[in-house]
């Protein structure tokens, strides 16, 4: 299979748990707005999401992954499977304790990290801390998730892991369905929509361990041993847990400063729940595929094939992410009207919103390009080096976050975020390119020049049509008809774009298709 069909695979299933994403997001701002209970979920909700990817996502996805590719290659299916299952009788039990303990601390936790902005209201505050309890266990029940969705990956089964999230969105809204459909207050919907995570959280990793059944490996519990693959394992996962979360750790640092304006918190979310529809489709599927194949071609000493993979990626993500960038920045404020504007979302809403999300596009491509480069340092079993960058960007988001917010309010924040993962971006290529494990082509720099040349004609259009169809985005016109609209506008950026890039070189299917197409030869010299 082509490294594009399996990115197809990933970002199709990804692509749906986004769309059932936006249904949720756009439910949810019909029933709390940007009030006090919308700033109450999602501060109580990032906590919990914030270890699912510092614990889960990050280490396993970095660490897990080489180590159980490695174990196929060296010891067959049954030395993974032996493997798999010391990790998770350490896994299970490191989980178990920390749930415990974060459960007794979540009062200070609430107070000093997760939302200190709160601290002049009580009720608040006590509302935070109850639901963050309440939700906390997802943690155990996703990090075990990524363990099993890192197994089925490096089997080169990917739909069960990359479909496993639709079940979060599907099961909140259909608390956010019924919390409607009864009538219940903004203070109960968010009760709903706690306990509603919870579910979640069982029922994934119920769907990623059918899947591990499904591809002929069973798991028993073993006593937690210190043996040495599970020590390498913590070696890597350490530092990888710390890069892994990358976004969430900035994310829960604009949080808790923007904790101190009403309504901040849930602004950045809505925001942030747009661009992640690219990040997720384009950046989780890279980043899923691309260590598994490099991790199995460097054990195979295929270093050609391996830095070829390394750069198609990254002509991949650009080639999707450039015009995606484009049009966050020129209709973001299109996009916002017609998904959130109805109900407790209001036009000053939309605006500030807009205006986070339109910042959130230029950080967009450097964002995905982070899940490009990062296994370039994963497969060969680096992890520290990532994690250091990781560190400089966070400094630098802190202190840019901190700066701007009294400023520019939200937007500093997006700003912060956004300048950290460009930062990020940057140390990460260099290095790469310095220590000779990415090579340069001077043809992908002229295809990514075409293609910057293809979004700027794509962003001129949009910008002439934009006035043409704003009568028909406005929040009197009928939805139907407003999504029409914005359509349309989408439309004309993808003709626009993909008709120029073709033309004048930026991409070319041909060489798409020989670049990306990893031959049965290939794989069976592995």
């Amino acid at each position: 299979m082509s490294l594009v069909k399996k990115f197809a695979t990933v970002g199709g299933a990804t692509l749906g748990s986004r769309v059932f994403g936006f249904a949720r997001e756009t439910l949810m701002a019909a029933a709390l707005g940007t009030g006090p209970m919308a700033d109450v979920f999602y501060a109580a909700f990032r906590f919990p999401n914030l270890f699912r990817r510092l614990f889960a996502e990050g280490a396993f996805n970095a660490a897990f992954v080489p180590l159980f590719s490695k174990e196929i290659e060296a010891n067959g299916v049954e030395g993974a499977r032996r493997f798999s299952e010391e990790v998770f009788g350490v896994l299970f039990s490191a989980l178990m304790l920390i749930t415990i303990v974060m459960e007794l601390m979540m009062p200070w936790l609430v107070e000093w990290i997760i939302a200190p902005g709160f601290a002049g209201d009580a009720e608040k505050t006590s509302i935070t801390i109850r639901m963050a309890a309440v939700m906390f266990p997802y943690l155990m029940c996703m990090s075990l998730t990524a363990m099993l969705s890192g197994m089925l990956n490096s089997l080169h089964h990917f739909f069960a892991a990359a479909v496993a999230p639709v079940f979060l969105n599907l099961v909140m809204i259909g608390a956010l369905f019924y919390g409607l459909w009864v009538g219940a207050d903004p203070l109960t919907i968010a009760w709903y929509l706690s306990w509603s995570v919870l579910a979640a959280g069982v029922l994934q990793l119920a769907v990623v361990y059918a899947g591990v059944r499904h591809a002929g490996i069973n798991i028993g519990f073993r006593r937690p041993r210190m043996t040495p693959n599970v020590k390498r394992l913590l070696v890597l996962a350490i530092p990888a847990a710390v890069t892994g979360g990358i976004t969430q750790i900035n994310q829960i640092i604009g949080q808790a400063i923007a904790s101190g304006k009403e309504g901040a918190i849930a602004a950045l979310q809505y925001a942030d729940r747009i661009y992640q529809l690219p990040l997720g489709v384009v950046g989780v599927a890279v980043g899923v595929v691309l260590l598994p194949e490099l991790s199995r071609a460097l054990k195979g000493g295929h270093m050609r094939e391996a830095a070829n993979i390394q750069n198609r990626s990254i002509e991949f993500v650009l080639f999707l992410t450039l015009p995606a960038a484009a049009g966050l920045w020129i209709l973001s404020d299109a996009i916002i009207r017609v998904l959130y504007e109805r109900g407790a979302f209001s036009a000053e809403n939309t605006a500030v919103v807009a205006s986070i999300l339109a910042i959130y596009g230029i950080g967009l491509p450097g964002f995905v390009l982070i899940k490009a480069l990062q296994p370039g340092f994963y497969a060969r079993e680096d992890t520290r080096t990532p994690m250091r960058f990781t560190m400089i960007s966070v400094v630098i988001n802190s202190g840019l976050a901190i700066s701007l917010f009294p400023l520019i309010a939200e937007r500093g924040i997006a700003t912060a975020e956004a300048t950290a993962g460009w930062t990020n971006t940057v140390l990460l290529f260099s290095t790469l390119l310095w220590r000779g494990d990415l090579v340069w082509e001077w043809a992908l720099a002229k295809r990514v020049g075409l293609l910057l040349v293809s979004a700027g004609m794509m962003s001129a259009a949009l910008v002439y049509a934009l006035p043409y169809a704003g009568p028909w985005l406005q929040p009197e016109i009928s939805l139907l008809r407003q999504v029409a609209a914005l359509g349309c506008l989408l439309a004309l950026a993808m003709v626009v774009y993909f008709a120029s890039a073709f033309l004048i070189g930026g991409a070319d299917m041909g060489m798409i298709r020989r670049n990306l197409k990893r031959k049965a030869t290939s794989k069976a010299q592995q």
